[in-house]
């Protein structure tokens, strides 16, 4: 998968669970349904994490400034952000090209980031298992601190 398409699927992604929660918060407050927002909750969170560990990987890749990287994980803040970002991303050229695995033509100069990223993304595998323990331990410590603004009572 090009970072083009997991930027995609996961910009699209996070905007569809966006509509599961809205739609879950509907159920809850004017339907009296309170496992609604506890379930859409709970899959858009986990979409969240997920969008932002690949926004941050996407980006580093594709060379972006740590501006527009805090900028990519933000815009999963505000609903639906993500799709006219990619729009964006796509419209100026910030998705074009492949995974970088080759190694700079000055290699001394490269940063211990981007020697990190070669050799995660000369392993797969082992990338996407970090990706989703890491995702899943992060959504799991969140469970245990609990919602945002505390328990209702």
């Amino acid at each position: 998968m090009s970072p083009k398409r997991l930027f995609r699927t996961l910009a699209l992604a996070e905007a569809v669970t966006w509509t599961i929660l809205i739609v879950a918060m509907i159920l809850k407050y004017a339907g009296g349904i309170e496992a609604a927002v506890l379930v859409g909750g709970s899959f858009h969170g986990f979409v969240f994490l997920a969008y932002a560990f690949q926004a941050v990987l996407v980006g580093v890749n594709q060379r972006w400034s740590l501006g527009l990287i805090a900028f990519a994980v933000l815009t999963a803040i505000v609903p639906y952000a993500t799709i006219p970002f990619e729009m964006w991303l796509m419209r100026h050229g910030r998705l074009d090209g492949d995974w970088r695995r080759e190694t700079s033509e000055h290699p001394a100069d490269e940063s211990w980031v981007n020697r990190m990223l070669r050799w995660f993304l000369a392993r797969p595998v082992l990338l996407t298992g970090v990706a989703v323990v890491g995702v899943a331990a992060v959504f799991a410590a969140l469970l245990v601190i609990g919602p945002p603004g505390g328990r209702e009572a």
